[in-house]
C-alpha cells in the first residue's frame, strides 16, 4: 500500500464491477476514502464496499444513484460530500454501450447512450467543480475508449458520446487552466469487461460455438484487428493510469486523452 492519496476522497461512478471497481482499489490503495456508486446485486456490492475498506483500512461508502437522473447525480454528490467531507477526485466511469447499423439503431438507445455517457459526467462536473475551486485542488477523470479516436460499424452512438465527452474533457481542463484542478480522459482499448462480452458473444455465434471455445479463436484472430497487442488490456492496468493522474506528478496533464489501448489507435 500507498500514501500518495492519503486525506483524498474519491467519488466513482459505475464502480460496482469491471473498470471502476479497479479504479475503487487502486485509489484505496493509495489511502484515498471512496464514493462507490452503480447498479447491481445489493449483496455483491456490499461484499465489494466491505472488502475494499477491510483490505485497505480505508472509509468505502456507496450511493446508488440512477445516471439517467440529474437530481440523484447531484444527491450522490451531496451525500459523498457529506459524508466524506469533500469530493476531492471525481471519476465519471458509468457507460453504456449498445450496438446497431444507424438504419436500425432504435432512438431510445442513442438517447440513453447519450444521457449515461455524456450527460452524467457533465451534471456530476457541474456539481462538484465549485467545492474543488474552493480548495484550488480537484482531479476529474472521464472514461473515454479507443472510440474517441476511431469506429467500428454497429458502433454509431458510442462512438459519437466518446467523441463528445472528449471534447468535455477538452473544454472542462481549459476552463479550469489555472487553478489545481485538472481534468483528463483515459481512453482503454478493449478491457476484458462485461461491456466487452458482447463482443466475444458475437464471433462465438458467428462460428456456432459457445463463447470458452470461441475466447482463444477471438485473442487469435479479430482482437489484434482493433488491438495490435493481442491480449485483453487489465482493469488493473486501466487503473494505474488513474493514479497517475490524480497524483502530484500528474499535475500537467490537462485535457489529456490518456490511451491504454495496447496499440490500437497506433495505426
Amino acid at each position: 500500500m500507498g500514501d500518495m492519496l492519503t486525506g483524498r476522497t474519491a467519488l466513482i461512478t459505475g464502480s460496482t464491477s469491471g473498470i471502476g471497481a479497479a479504479y475503487a482499489r487502486a485509489l484505496a490503495n493509495e489511502g484515498a476514502a471512496i464514493m462507490l456508486n452503480g447498479f447491481g446485486d445489493s449483496g455483491e456490492i456490499e461484499t465489494l464496499r466491505a472488502g475494499i475498506a477491510d483490505e485497505y483500512g480505508v472509509t468505502v461508502l456507496y450511493n446508488g444513484a440512477d445516471m439517467t437522473k440529474p437530481n440523484e447525480i447531484r444527491g450522490m454528490v451531496k451525500d459523498a460530500t457529506d459524508r466524506l467531507g469533500k469530493v476531492d477526485i471525481l471519476i465519471n466511469n458509468a457507460g453504456l454501450q449498445h450496438r446497431d447499423m444507424v438504419d436500425d439503431f432504435p432512438v431510445e438507445k442513442w438517447d440513453a447512450l447519450f444521457d449515461v455517457n455524456v450527460k452524467a459526467p457533465f451534471i456530476a462536473t457541474q456539481a462538484v467543480l465549485p467545492q474543488m475551486r474552493e480548495r484550488d485542488w480537484g482531479r476529474i477523470i472521464n472514461t473515454a475508449s479507443a472510440n474517441a479516436f476511431i469506429t467500428s460499424p454497429g458502433t454509431s452512438a458510442y462512438t459519437a458520446t466518446k467523441h463528445a465527452i472528449m471534447g468535455f474533457t477538452k473544454s472542462v481542463a481549459l476552463e479550469t487552466i489555472e487553478t489545481g484542478i485538472t481534468c483528463n480522459a483515459i481512453c482503454p482499448g478493449t478491457v476484458r469487461t462485461n461491456m466487452s462480452e458482447h463482443r466475444i458473444e458475437a464471433f462465438a455465434a458467428e462460428k456456432g460455438v459457445s463463447k470458452e471455445e470461441a475466447l482463444d479463436a477471438y485473442i487469435d484472430r479479430k482482437l489484434p484487428y482493433h488491438q495490435p497487442m493481442r491480449r485483453f488490456i487489465t482493469v488493473e492496468e486501466i487503473a494505474a493510469g488513474a493514479v497517475y493522474l490524480c497524483s502530484d506528478a500528474g499535475a500537467a496533464m490537462r485535457g489529456a486523452a490518456f490511451t491504454i489501448d495496447g496499440g490500437w489507435t497506433a495505426r
